[in-house]
């Protein structure tokens, strides 16, 4: 029972006051377990899908479990390739009526999204010979790029 000092002093008051008492020090919990160790295959890659491409990239190097989940699941590949087909439509969807994998269709047109995605922005619009690109990454575009290149160029 609550002792009041004063008639101004709430017991509230008086509660928060007071020292808490030790308390013995709890065991150290055990190690977490992986997540991947404990969902299924299709919940664990749902969750790697989440990821952006540089997060995966990093997770994939976190354990073999991971690595493996990653590198086998579609659905973490398609979800990666969504960036690139909004570019590069007309070749994903190419590589995927081939037969090609999500990850194949990513590796192969990933770079060709970066390039082709400046080529429209403009970035390259003031280039006045080909020795001013000298070092940067290039790949080879179809003659459809070049020609949507072009009327981007014309359109500005």
């Amino acid at each position: 029972m609550l002792q009041h000092d004063s008639p101004r002093t709430s017991p509230a008051f008086l509660v928060s006051k007071k020292r808490p008492s030790p308390r013995p020090t709890a065991p150290a919990p055990a190690l977490a377990q992986n997540f991947a160790e404990t969902l299924p295959t299709e919940m664990s890659a749902k969750i790697f899908g989440e990821l952006d491409a540089e997060s995966l990239c990093s997770a994939a190097r976190t354990c073999r479990l991971w690595h493996d989940i990653i590198a086998e699941s579609e659905q973490v590949w398609a979800s990666q390739c969504v960036p690139v087909r909004a570019v590069c439509q007309r070749e994903v969807d190419g590589d995927r009526r081939d037969g090609l994998s999500w990850k194949v269709t990513l590796v192969k047109n990933y770079r060709r999204s970066c390039v082709k995605r400046d080529w429209l922005r403009g970035r390259y619009s003031h280039v006045r010979s080909a020795q001013e690109l000298s070092g940067r990454k290039m790949v080879p575009l179809d003659a459809e790029t070049w020609g949507e290149i072009l009327q981007a160029e014309l359109d500005r």
